[in-house]
């Protein structure tokens, strides 16, 4: 009754005031419910620990290394080393990878080789690859078959176990080295080519 009368002597109408309370009342309630939504994700996540610092996880289109669980967000430094905040509301309820969850990973490549080439001999150089790099587990064994005969190539899977540190070092050792064999050994990797024909009328 007091803020009713007090209103009325300074003139502020009675309709107006509802309106700006209302207004008030939806800000921070809105406010509220983000900030006890980002609250309950970080009791979730340091509950049920989907993930934890120094784990290399993707989520909310961001990809990187986990360097602080905070109760309203998680911090994560990106490989190229961006620091990203993400909130712990959407962090929780929304998709995510975590690449070091499983102590082992599988890496998976595609090398294509000449229809003209000897599937056999460019299976063997990438198995023998694969022996020398020293990271790449036998079991289970690596695993190289013609997957795919494309327009242009013959197309090999390659899937290859290594602990989960490993990973990218196999996967540009792989890379590089089947290449380099490739060449020595005379087996040509083809890439996508255009006939041109002219006609003269």
């Amino acid at each position: 009754l007091l803020v009713i009368t007090v209103i009325s002597m300074v003139g502020i109408e009675m309709t107006s005031f509802i309106a700006i309370l209302g207004a008030v009342g939806l800000a921070v309630g809105m406010a509220l419910s983000g900030t006890l939504q980002n609250f309950a994700g970080g009791v979730i996540i340091l509950l049920f620990k989907p993930f934890k610092v120094g784990d290399y996880v993707a989520a909310k289109g961001y990809e990187g290394i986990i360097k602080e669980i905070q109760i309203f967000n998680t911090i994560m430094t990106t490989v190229d080393n961006k620091t990203i905040i993400i909130p712990n509301g959407g962090l929780s309820t929304g998709s995510m990878v975590n690449f070091s969850k499983e102590p082992q990973r599988r890496v998976d490549l595609t090398f294509g080789i000449g229809y003209s080439d000897d599937i056999d001999k460019a299976r063997q150089i990438i198995l023998d690859v694969a022996a020398k790099h020293g990271k790449v587990l036998p079991d289970p064994a690596p695993f190289v078959k013609v997957s795919e005969l494309a327009d242009s190539s013959v197309n090999f899977a390659t899937r290859l176990w290594v602990n989960a540190e490993d990973y990218w070092d196999v996967f540009f050792f792989m890379n590089e080295n089947v290449k380099k064999e490739f060449d020595k050994q005379g087996v040509s990797i083809p890439f996508p080519q255009s006939d041109v024909h002219i006609y003269n009328k």
